[in-house]
């Protein structure tokens, strides 16, 4: 299951770039959409760092390493 998500937010985010990095080429605006995906994309990924740092080390604390 986590194989599936992570080659499901790849995929997403190869997308979304990629539409980014054309639409600068051809100097044209982002579409809505595109933005607001670019956004909710940037906000899971810090959000799961965040979530997995603290996860860490709250079983660093626990086994008493640190």
């Amino acid at each position: 299951m986590l194989e599936f998500a992570v080659f499901t937010f790849g995929m997403l985010a190869s997308f979304l770039l990629s539409g980014l990095r054309r639409n600068k080429k051809a100097q044209r605006a982002n579409p809505p959409m595109l933005h607001h995906m670019g956004l909710v994309m940037m906000g899971f990924s810090g959000t799961m760092g965040i979530l997995l740092l603290g996860y860490a080390a709250a079983i660093m604390l626990q086994r008493g390493i640190g």
